[in-house]
């Protein structure tokens, strides 16, 4: 009856209050007015407990204990999840630029073509090193002779040993200008360094290009990886190995995955370091800078006090949990304290209040008060 006449009370103080009211007063109030009732609820069951004790017809008559269901602590793996933002690599997604300079008489490729190793891409002319190229040859050829003939007389002791070094040394010579000839001429040559695809070309058939002016763009999917920028608070978290579920909003698909490497430089500007995961699926379906998610464990207890978060309450002391504890044959809510641990998936674990084979109100909880007798559900 009591309770009745607070809550009618707390409804006209309500109802009474215009929008303009202070609402932090009406909260403060409310406040009161619940503790008010869960005290005076507390009394009125040890004074029905005494009563009982006096007048055994009496708790027959006045049996308000709540119905309940409750479940049994064990101790079980608990896992938390973090969930971090990731984008799709390659380490073969290169842009290729002039090494010399000249006039670009072939393009043989356009975005989006595939190409192979060795592929001729792009071509520019040379006519000072091919002319080069030519005359080097013409004079090794000679080289080569003079140098044999040398040989086949020094072989006989004919001649000096001056005149045999001479010729060899002129024939060397010749060689390594050439090879230098020929190295110049094959950056006029650009090709592919590995299988990929063309992303995009920059210059066209007629153009004269400077060293280091971008010519082309490509990219394999042959080294895909992920990778993502995580927190500092987790830089202790995860190690080369660990288990990833990856999601790609893009396509839809989910595939599992491992850690490939973990950064242990922190960047200044965001507080974060890199995070890779290999790319074992999908791979066909990949383009570099997509979007992915990953789902990575960040914490494990083998061996947790779990419960379900939502049988976690507060007050003003701090966090508690309703327990049924068993008193003359009669089974009574008690309010325990407890520490929190990490939640994740409507699961919290409990790192100090209970043990495994308490159990605990899991339903009809917020009706009890500590010493408040309760009924198990059937």
């Amino acid at each position: 009856m009591k309770n009745i006449i607070l809550l009618l009370a707390l409804t006209a103080l309500i109802g009474a209050c215009n929008g303009g009211s202070n609402t932090e007063k009406l909260k403060s109030k409310l406040e009161r007015l619940e503790k008010d009732i869960q005290a005076k609820t507390i009394e009125a069951a040890e004074l029905k407990e005494k009563i009982a004790e006096l007048d055994p017809e009496f708790s027959k008559v006045t049996d308000q204990s709540v119905l309940i269901k409750s479940e049994t602590i064990k101790q079980q793996d608990f896992k938390h999840k973090i969930q971090v933002q990731a984008e799709v690599a390659s380490r073969k997604n290169i842009t290729m630029g002039a090494e010399t300079m000249g006039r670009v008489t072939q393009v043989n490729v356009s975005p989006g073509d595939m190409v192979k190793r060795n592929q001729l891409l792009v071509k520019l002319d040379a006519p000072t090193t091919e002319n080069s190229i030519k005359e080097l040859q013409t004079a090794l050829d000679l080289a080569k002779t003079i140098f044999e003939k040398q040989k086949n007389l020094w072989d006989q002791k004919i001649g000096t040993e001056v005149q045999y070094l001479e010729a060899k040394n002129r024939k060397e010579s010749l060689e390594r200008q050439l090879a230098t000839a020929e190295s110049q001429l094959a950056m006029a040559y650009i090709r592919a360094p590995f299988n990929g695809r063309i992303n995009d070309v920059s210059v066209n058939t007629g153009e004269l290009v400077q060293p280091g002016m971008p010519i082309l763009n490509m990219v394999s999917q042959e080294e895909m990886y992920l990778k993502a920028a995580v927190s500092e608070d987790y830089i202790n978290d995860f190690n080369q190995g660990d288990s990833v579920e990856v999601y790609l909003p893009s396509i839809k698909r989910s595939f599992s995955t491992v850690v490939s490497s973990v950064s242990y430089v922190i960047n200044p500007a965001n507080r974060t370091f890199q995070l890779e995961v290999k790319v074992n699926e999908f791979v066909d379906k990949l383009k570099p800078n997509q979007f992915a998610k990953l789902t990575l464990v960040d914490y494990e207890n083998e061996n947790a006090i779990v419960v379900p978060s939502d049988v976690v309450q507060q007050d003003n002391i701090g966090d508690f949990i309703y327990v049924v504890k068993s008193e003359n044959n009669q089974n009574k809510a008690q309010k325990v304290r407890i520490e929190r641990g990490k939640s994740y998936e409507g699961m919290t674990e409990i790192l100090k209040g209970l043990k495994a084979g308490d159990k605990i109100i899991s339903e009809g909880y917020r009706e009890a008060v500590s010493g408040i007798a309760v009924r198990l559900a059937q």
